[in-house]
């Protein structure tokens, strides 16, 4: 594992998945994010039975079979030598792990990160093994006494939390940062987006001050609502419990 290029250089892709009673949320959804993403990176695809088995395997392994429980799937770019340079014929690798997955307790405090997202990068888009940013934006909202860190990109717009997509409403309509903005499209974000009508934009951070309300998803914590950002006080909105209700089913 020590020469493994998703080690050493970040070369590689994951899923998250959340598992119910050994069933997982939305399969089919994050396999379809997985292989795109390995069509961005020139890598091979992983076989979907081969997940399936090893994705149930982790769960098993960790006694989780009845419980919630989050379940990381990761495809190395495998072994490559010294250097940036894939082999020729890359083997990529897949490492899948299970762990207790409990759901977000009460909404959440979000700050403002210093880290912005590089919407340059085709990386951003992406569910890549390159999350040192994510992690330094997190962990400067643990330090600021906060559950989230919410990200601006380069030139300064609205684009997502730390490890998390982006929703507010404003005069009664539901907003998201575009994925231009330097977006994951995020599995729990795609269901909102079928579920209402929602606006893609990209928007300041002064967006969100005459905000109702504002709300977190991705696909452990489904839709958690937002209860202050940067000390201020946000407010709630019965769209926010619609569509916890709308999409209980998978969150």
């Amino acid at each position: 594992m020590t020469d493994d290029r998703g080690l050493l250089l970040g070369d590689g892709l994951f899923e998250t998945i959340l598992f119910k009673a050994a069933r997982p949320i939305l399969w089919d959804a994050h396999l379809a994010r997985l292989t795109r993403g390995c069509a961005a990176l020139g890598l091979s695809a992983p076989d979907a039975q081969t997940l399936a088995d090893e994705a149930a395997v982790a769960v098993a392994a960790a006694g989780l079979g009845s419980a919630r429980a989050a379940v990381r799937l990761t495809w190395t770019a495998g072994v490559g030598g010294r250097g940036l340079d894939r082999p020729s014929q890359p083997q990529p690798r897949l490492i899948a792990s299970a762990s207790p997955s409990a759901p977000p307790q009460g909404p959440a405090r979000l700050i403002t990160s210093a880290i912005r997202r590089n919407e340059g990068s085709p990386a951003s888009r992406l569910k890549t093994l390159s999350y040192l940013d994510n992690v330094l934006a997190r962990r400067e909202a643990a330090t600021a006494g906060a559950d989230e860190a919410l990200m601006l990109n380069n030139r300064g717009l609205l684009a997502s939390a730390a490890a998390a997509n982006l929703f507010w409403i404003a005069e009664g309509r539901l907003y998201t940062p575009a994925l231009s903005c330097g977006v994951l499209e995020g599995i729990m974000r795609s269901q909102v987006l079928a579920a209402v009508d929602v606006q893609e934009v990209e928007a300041p951070a002064s967006a969100l001050h005459g905000a109702e309300a504002l709300f977190l998803t991705n696909s452990l914590i489904g839709l958690r609502r937002v209860a202050s950002l940067d000390g201020q006080p946000c407010g709630d909105h019965p769209l926010i419990a619609d569509l916890v209700g709308a999409l209980a089913d998978v969150a």
